[in-house]
Formats: C-alpha cells, sequence, structure tokens
C-alpha cells in the first residue's frame, strides 16, 4: 500500500516540476528546488519498500515507520491537489472556457504560486528527510518492482461453480434437511455446519439451499447473512422481506415477529442463517419462539466458525466441516491455476504446483486465492519462487488464511495494491455495486486515462484482474449474463483488506446517542464510513477528522440531524475526495460545499426532499460524478453547471421534477453518463438545453431518457442533435411529454431523431403524432435492439411492423388507446416493409418467413378500444403458399386491461414455447379462456385476475 501511494504521489510531484516550462507556469525557484528534492527522496524511499511492506507482518517497527512514510506521502498528494485546484480555479476564472480542459496537471496558466504552499512543502521534506533517515537503520534490501502483468488474452472469469471435494458433505446436509422431524421435537429442527474461516461452509449452505429437492420440499425458503452484531430488527426484516418480497417498513421487533408467525404458519420452511457470532442466547430466543409454528418438517440451518455459538443457538445436529484431502485441493487450485494452460505446461508444473496446494492446509479459500495468483505466472521459476516464499511461515491465528492472501497481494502492480485496499471501506457483507467501486477508485486518483483509453476502461480492467484472483465472489450480473454489475467480497478477504489499512479505513457505527461502536477509529485516517441509527446525533467530533478523503455516511432515511452538520463539515474536510450523503433526509445543501475544491465524487441520492443545488456548487472544478439519482423534488440544476468541465457522470434518474436544463449543459463534453436530458422549446434565447445542443455530448454511454420532446419544433434542431452517432448508447427513451398543444409536427421529429445503431433498448413515450412510423424502426438500422416498450401513442390506430427485427426478445405496449385491431401488419412482413399499413394488406411475396424470431417476452396493458387479435392466415402468391412462423420462442404472454378484447389468435395457442400467460381485468377474454380450457391447457403457468388456475402444469 505504502509502494503504490508514494507511486502516485511521485508521478504527480514530476507532473508538476516539470510540465512548468510546457505549460508557462513560474514557480518560486526555491520551491521548484523543494519539490525537486521531494521527488529524490521519495525515490530513494521507493526503491526500498518492497522489502519494507513484506517486513511490516511481522516487525512492528517497520510496521510504524511505514505508517509515517504514508501519512506524509498523503500529506503530499493533499498539497499537489490544492495546487492543482487553484490553477484550475484560475483559468476558469481568468476566461470563459467552452471546451474540455485536459487533467489540472497539464494545463496550467502563468501564475506565481502562493507563499503558503512554499511554507508547506519545506515543511513536509524535513518530515520526509527525517523517514529517508530513519529507512537506513532498517538495512531494507534493494528489491526491484514488480511489472505490470500482463492480461491474458481472455477476460472470462473462472467457473469455480462445480464445487471439488463436497459432493459427500453435501449428501449428508441434503439427508439432513430432507428428513422429517421427531414427533416430540417442538419447532424446526436445528443443523449447524461448524468450521473455521474460508473452509467453505457458506458455499456448502448455498449448495444445499439451491438444490432442486430442497426447492420442491419446503413451502419457504429464506436466506439471511447475519454477521457480527447479531442484530434482532435486521435478520427479522430480512426474514420478512423473503416471505413477502416487499421490504417491510416496520420498526419494532414484535410487530416484525408477529408477521413472521403468521406468515409460517403451518407452513414448512428452510431459513439460513449464514455467518452467526453471537453467543448471547437472549439475542436469539424472540425470534426462534416465533419460529415454532411452522409445519413438521421445517429446519434451520446454522453456519458459524464457533461450537459454542451452535450450542447456544440450539443445535440439534452439528456439522463439522472439514478441510479438502490434498487430493480435492489440488483439483480446485490447478482448476483455477491451469487455466487456458496447454497440457504440457500442465505436466510441467504439477510436481510444484501440488506442494503449493498442500500449503493451502485444505482451505478452499486459499486454493482460489493461490490458483489465481498462479495463473498470471508463467515459467517454474516463478512457481518455485512463491514455494520458497517466507509469508508461509506466519504463526499468527488470525492471519492463518493471509499468507496466500499476501503472496497474491504482493505480486499486484501498485494500482491494484491501492484499489484492493480502498475495498476495506465497504462494511462487511454488503453488495458492491461495481459501477459505484469504479468511479470511487477514479476520484481517489488511483489511475488515469491515456490517450487511447478512457479512465473508465482502465477501471474495468484493475476490477477485472482482481475478480480474476479471487479478490471478489457472488457476481451478479446483467440479463443477458454479459457484464457484471455487483459482488461482493469474502469475510476474510475483507478482514484482509482492513488488515492492509488497519489506521487509514474506519467504521464508525452508532446505535445510541453518545454511544458509537468506533472501529479502529483515528483522527488521522483517511476513509470513513460512519452508520447512523434512527435518533442518533450526528457525531460532531468528526470535525477533528480534517484529513478525510472519503466520508460514506449510511442513514438510510432514518436520521435528519445531518443537514443541520453540513455546513461546517463543508468548512473543516476541505481534503474530501468522495463524499455520499445519500438517504439522509437532506432538504438543502449550503453553499460552503464550493469550499470542497478536492472533491470528485458527491452522492446525493435518494434525498427525496431536496428542491435545489448551490451554484456554489458549480465552484467544483474537479468532479468526476455528482448522483441525484430519485431526488424527486429537485426542480432545476445550477445555472452554472457548465463550469464542471470535469463531470463525467451525472446520474440523475427519477428527478421526475426536473422541467428544464440549464444552457451550459452541452459544454460538458467529457460527460459519459447523463441518465435524464429536458429539452426545451428550441428558443436559444430561453437559457435552456434544447435538443440540438446534444450534439456536443459525444461521448454520452449506458441509457438516456430525453424528457420534453413535446417542446421540440425545430426540425434543424432535431437533426443536429445527430443521436444516430452516439454509437456507445444501450438504452434510448424518446418521451414526448411537456407537449405545447402543438398540432402536427412530432412525427418529422421523431423520424430525426434515428437512434444509434447498436441500440438494445428503446422506448417511445407520449408520441402524438400521426399514424405514419419512423422508417428507422426495422431491421436493417436496428439489428441489435433486444427490448422495445411503446406507451401513449395516442393517434396510433395499429401497431408499427415489428415481426422482422432479427434480436428483439421482449416487447411492452401500454395506453394505446386508439389500436382496435392487432393483424397481419404487425408482423412486419407487408409488401412496403417500415412504412404504416393497414390490418387487411397483403403478405410479403417471401415463401418462407418467421415474424418476431426471438421474441420471448410480450405483454399489453390498457388498451381499452382493442377488440380482435386476428390469427396469421397462410397467404399465397402465385400459387405458392407463405409458410409463416411466429414468435417461435414466446415465453410469457400477459395481457391487462384490456376489456374488450375477444380471443387469442390460434397461432399463438398452437407455440409450444409458450409457458406462462396471464390475463388481468379482460372480462370476455377471461371467459373465453375458461370456455376454449383444452386449446390453452398446454400452458404450464395460467394466471387469472391474479390467481394461478393452474401451476407447473396442475
Amino acid at each position: 500500500m505504502a509502494d503504490a501511494l508514494v507511486s502516485a504521489v511521485l508521478q504527480q510531484l514530476t507532473a508538476v516540476v516539470y510540465q512548468e516550462i510546457e505549460q508557462e507556469v513560474t514557480l518560486v525557484v526555491d520551491v521548484r528546488k523543494e519539490a525537486q528534492k521531494l521527488k529524490s527522496t521519495l525515490q530513494t524511499i521507493q526503491a526500498v519498500l518492497i522489502d519494507a511492506e513484506k517486513r511490516q507482518v511481522k516487525e512492528e517497527a517497520v510496521k510504524l515507520w511505514l505508517d509515517k512514510l504514508k501519512g506524509t506521502s498523503y500529506d503530499m498528494d493533499d498539497l499537489i491537489d490544492e495546487w492543482n485546484a487553484f490553477i484550475l480555479t484560475s483559468q476558469i476564472a481568468k476566461k470563459k472556457v467552452c471546451y474540455c480542459v485536459p487533467s489540472p496537471c497539464f494545463s496550467f496558466s502563468k501564475i506565481v504560486l502562493h507563499r503558503d504552499f512554499a511554507v508547506k512543502i519545506k515543511d513536509l521534506n524535513k518530515r520526509l528527510q527525517v523517514i529517508g533517515r530513519e529507512k537506513d537503520t532498517f538495512s531494507f534490501d534493494l528489491v526491484r518492482g514488480n511489472e505490470e502483468v500482463e492480461r491474458p488474452i481472455t477476460t472470462s472469469f473462472i467457473d469455480v461453480s462445480e464445487i471439488c471435494g463436497r459432493d459427500q458433505d453435501k449428501h449428508t446436509i441434503l439427508n439432513k434437511l430432507l428428513s422429517e422431524n421427531s414427533q416430540e421435537q417442538r419447532g424446526p429442527h436445528i443443523i449447524s455446519v461448524v468450521g473455521m474461516g474460508g473452509i467453505g461452509k457458506t458455499t456448502l449452505a448455498q449448495l444445499a439451499y439451491n438444490d432442486q429437492r430442497v426447492k420442491a420440499y419446503f413451502d419457504k425458503r429464506i436466506w439471511v447473512c447475519v454477521s457480527d452484531p447479531f442484530d434482532e430488527i435486521r435478520i427479522a426484516k430480512a426474514i420478512l422481506e423473503a416471505l413477502t418480497e416487499v421490504a417491510p417498513n416496520v420498526i419494532e421487533l414484535e410487530t416484525l415477529l408477529q408477521k413472521i408467525h403468521h406468515l409460517i404458519e403451518r407452513k414448512k420452511f428452510l431459513l439460513v442463517l449464514d455467518d452467526v457470532w453471537t453467543e448471547d442466547c437472549t439475542k436469539w430466543e424472540s425470534l426462534k419462539h416465533s419460529l415454532k409454528c411452522g409445519s413438521p418438517g421445517s429446519k434451520i440451518l446454522i453456519t458459524t466458525r464457533k461450537e459454542n455459538v451452535a450450542n447456544i443457538m440450539g443445535s440439534t445436529t452439528l456439522f463439522p466441516l472439514g478441510q479438502l484431502s490434498e487430493e480435492e485441493c489440488w483439483l480446485l487450485f490447478s482448476q483455477v491455476a491451469f487455466f487456458g494452460r496447454t497440457s504440457e505446461e500442465c505436466k510441467c508444473l504439477e510436481g510444484i504446483g501440488r506442494k503449493i496446494a498442500n500449503k493451502c492446509k485444505g482451505l478452499p479459500l486459499a486454493a482460489k486465492v493461490l490458483g489465481g495468483l498462479l495463473r498470471f505466472k508463467k515459467s517454474k521459476e516463478q512457481w518455485q519462487s512463491v514455494l520458497d516464499s517466507e509469508l508461509w511461515e506466519l504463526e499468527e491465528a488470525e492471519k492463518g488464511i493471509f499468507p496466500p492472501l499476501l503472496l497474491s497481494y504482493y505480486d499486484l502492480s501498485s494500482t491494484l495494491k491501492q484499489c484492493f485496499s480502498y475495498c476495506a471501506i465497504f462494511l462487511k457483507d454488503s453488495v458492491i455495486e461495481k459501477d459505484k467501486l469504479i468511479k470511487l477508485w477514479m476520484a481517489q486518483g488511483f489511475f488515469k486515462g491515456t490517450k487511447n483509453k478512457q479512465v473508465e476502461t482502465i477501471g474495468q480492467e484493475c476490477f477485472d484482474d482482481l475478480a480474476m484472483r479471487s479478490f471478489f465472489q457472488d457476481f451478479q450480473k446483467n440479463e443477458n449474463n454479459s457484464r457484471i454489475l455487483k459482488c461482493k467480497m469474502h469475510d476474510i478477504v475483507h478482514d484482509f483488506a482492513r488488515f492492509l489499512t488497519k489506521n487509514e479505513c474506519s467504521m464508525l457505527e452508532v446505535k445510541a446517542v453518545n454511544d458509537p461502536k468506533i472501529e479502529s477509529c483515528t483522527e488521522k485516517g483517511r476513509h470513513l464510513v460512519v452508520v447512523l441509527e434512527k435518533g442518533c446525533s450526528f457525531l460532531f467530533y468528526i470535525y477533528n477528522f480534517q484529513k478525510l478523503r472519503s466520508l460514506l455516511i449510511k442513514s438510510y432515511n432514518k436520521n435528519s440531524s445531518i443537514g443541520g452538520a453540513l455546513p461546517r463539515l463543508f468548512d473543516e474536510l476541505i481534503c474530501l475526495r468522495s463524499l455520499d450523503l445519500s438517504w439522509c433526509l437532506i432538504k438543502e445543501i449550503p453553499k460552503e460545499i464550493g469550499k470542497l475544491i478536492c472533491l470528485r465524487y458527491l452522492k446525493l441520492s435518494n434525498n427525496h426532499h431536496l428542491r435545489e443545488l448551490p451554484e456554489t456548487l458549480c465552484d467544483l472544478y474537479n468532479l468526476q460524478t455528482l448522483d441525484l439519482t430519485r431526488c424527486r423534488s429537485l426542480r432545476t440544476l445550477p445555472s452554472g453547471i457548465g463550469k464542471l468541465l470535469n463531470l463525467r457522470h451525472l446520474d440523475n434518474w427519477e428527478t421526475f421534477r426536473l422541467r428544464v436544463m440549464p444552457k451550459g449543459l452541452e459544454r460538458l463534453t467529457c460527460l459519459r453518463t447523463l441518465k435524464e436530458l429536458v429539452v426545451g422549446d428550441g428558443c436559444n434565447d430561453s437559457g435552456t438545453f434544447t435538443i440540438g445542443d446534444l450534439a456536443n455530448l459525444s461521448c454520452l454511454q449506458g441509457d438516456l431518457n430525453i424528457r420534453g420532446l413535446g417542446n421540440a419544433t425545430d426540425l434543424t434542431e432535431a437533426r443536429k442533435a445527430k443521436l444516430r452517432n452516439k454509437n456507445d448508447l444501450i438504452g434510448l427513451t424518446l418521451n414526448f411529454d411537456f407537449s405545447t398543444g402543438r398540432i402536427g409536427g412530432e412525427d418529422i421529429i421523431l423520424e430525426a431523431l434515428q437512434p444509434p445503431p447498436y441500440i438494445e433498448r428503446l422506448e417511445i413515450r407520449c408520441f402524438n403524432g400521426p399514424l405514419l412510423f419512423p422508417s428507422w424502426l426495422q431491421s436493417s438500422t436496428l439489428a441489435q435492439l433486444r427490448r422495445i416498450t411503446l406507451s401513449n401513442c395516442r393517434n396510433w390506430e395499429y401497431l408499427p411492423p415489428l415481426g422482422k427485427l432479427p434480436s428483439l426478445e421482449s416487447l411492452e405496449m401500454l395506453n394505446m388507446k386508439r389500436v382496435k385491431t392487432v393483424g397481419v401488419e404487425f408482423l412486419g412482413v407487408t409488401r412496403e416493409e417500415g412504412q404504416a399499413s393497414s390490418p387487411t394488406s397483403s403478405l410479403a411475396s417471401s415463401l418462407s418467413m418467421i415474424a418476431f424470431p426471438n421474441l420471448t417476452s410480450l405483454r399489453f396493458t390498457n388498451m381499452g378500444e382493442w377488440k380482435d387479435w386476428i390469427s396469421c392466415e397462410i397467404a399465397s402468391t402465385r400459387g405458392a403458399e407463405v409458410d409463416i412462423a411466429v414468435m417461435p420462442r414466446l415465453h410469457s404472454l400477459d395481457i391487462q386491461r384490456c376489456p374488450m378484447l375477444k380471443t387469442l389468435p390460434d397461432h399463438l395457442l398452437r407455440l409450444t414455447s409458450l409457458k406462462e400467460l396471464s390475463i388481468a381485468w379482460c372480462p370476455i377474454l377471461s371467459e373465453y379462456c375458461r370456455k376454449e380450457w383444452p386449446s390453452i391447457s398446454h400452458i404450464h403457468d395460467i394466471r387469472v385476475d391474479g390467481v394461478y388456475v393452474q401451476r407447473n402444469g396442475h
């Protein structure tokens, strides 16, 4: 960690000292000499840091020396950041900038640095000189730094779902779960899996929990990650949420327990309590009593490291989980380490590999981590070096799993070391959002973009590297399983990250007034998480943490004391790079926020009563991420937002009350994320953002919801937006709300707003134009389109021809109130494709066609005039029949609030792929289904008005 930090500071320092001539910066001569001295001393110290970091594990004096070095390095980084912010502020004040400037380190104008900078840099030099002299007393070895690891050709993650060596253990646990309880026993049978950390307790519980026989045997299955402390209310809420699939708003334990009792009464349930630590039986008793009303055969499965915990919980069966055998450990290790190697390479390395696997002492986590490390080692000598490492000699019990983690950690590049260590800031067992993590890394300056690679791409590569080395697990992916969205860290890996950052990352938990639970909290700490429960005052001594770089407050709408503390907080904590104030019941952001000149990441999401942002927020020239998600009362953005030239991510999803956006937003040409864009009426003197201004935001990625298109009247402006050129967009919503009441013109606006060719999701809402569909709504231009939603297109009397979109998987139609008939025109196989046609148009001349070839989900909602859904008939052309296959992969059909619809078409009723049919508030159609039951009875799941009339084919 020290090596990584020093490397980053050296890079910054070099930029300050040696870019001055090129960028016309005037440094005071003495200051330049001091900065050069700092650089020279740091380079000398850096040469011994690899040896020092390895020795700190055993030598406390070395650890203290490294802590002193890290503290000074952080102060240097803060001073450099202060310099960069001063330069950028002066630059913007000097002239009105209307383009995105490069990084502050490379964009200086002629400025003489203030005297206080000279004083501070001399003081830092004195401190560093002392540290440099002290290093000589330790006789460190000069060790060459690790070279950057060559990235493998493939970035796919190793699938370790095939667990090695647990088949018999799984069989035993399943037998106990699926057996009936004895008649004498009242309440659920409690089974405890006991074993040391990293042994695979949670994995074994997951294997059993997800087994098909378990799913069929129990009426209800509930999984709760307990961890430490044992919070009865949180656990009860988690159980209740699993039972109802709705987050409870109840906070009284007794009420929660009564609801749980009611929901599981006479039900056979399985409750898994993972990672239990408490040895206080009183915390468990009330919850245990509420669970006694389940049916015979109900089970509670507990995982814990302590046998005493299992006894206190009242376990009827103890299952000690042993270590893997040598062969089982080898199989797991080799599965990871030999991934992508030839058989000859594997044979050459097997002898050393087996010796290394034996060092894992049968611990699956150690085998996975070491396998992840050696996956990147190509030579036999590199493997031998890992085997011969002195780190295996660590004797401390709490570090039993740490040697393989340390080996893997020391093999990381300096950038990856910083990225991994920072993960200690997350609470144990928490779900980590990958994009948020990368933005937090960016805010701390762990890596920078290059000419050919964006900073977010480098962050993604860092995440992938750590994931491939098994530092992350439990990945949650997007719907097509192509991208990781969230992950977790194993408890022991999290403990290891905390071990590395003991005096830097702290967690402060406040459950009662003046009763904070503080974990290694020091005023010299750099990163702090504060958990505030309801009724607790904001801790004002946090103001003393003036070196903080990250402050993440977890309040979850329970505490309203934070708002009043913000002015002083912003006055004191001016070194902050990352600030998370989400869910804090904040109504107003004070003007003092403009003092946080180093801030890169500001999260204000879910403050539902926040109405406006101060203009001083636009003085945060370093800001990269501004998250306003679900700030539902926010009415306007600051008029000076165009000054935030380094802003890359503006997350403003569900800011419903924003009706305009200020002129100047188009200056933010670095912007990658803009969730919602509200456009004005096209009058350039109105001071609002117009659709044509969108042309400047050429780097937008992800999802974009354009609102206010009802205001757009200028075709030239719509064409100027060049929406079709924004190839990095994946999702697009065109919302014609805020209509000015004009008659006509929306059709040409919609035609001009052609989406980019690689779009995957498209929504068109509130379109009031005529019946002519846009020419681009066809297969040749939108070949990647997977999901379409059409809503409130009031003048469309029939549906657009969408059947030839080759990748379309999901289609939803809402509030299409003038549609009376759905016919063959909907299939997209008419003679004049891409243009409007009537339901009676003849079919195309092809002899064989597939309409909606990949559609799996189809939904119609609130179509009050819809009466007929015409079956696809076989037509003929020149004596030959036209064979049309319609929706051959359709899996789910959902029809709601279509009261006049009479029947379903025959071509759908014949589909063997259709497994789910849901009909609600459609009285005529519901009656039809009852009369024609034989024609739909082959569908596995049929639900009418919310009630299953058939489920799983029965």
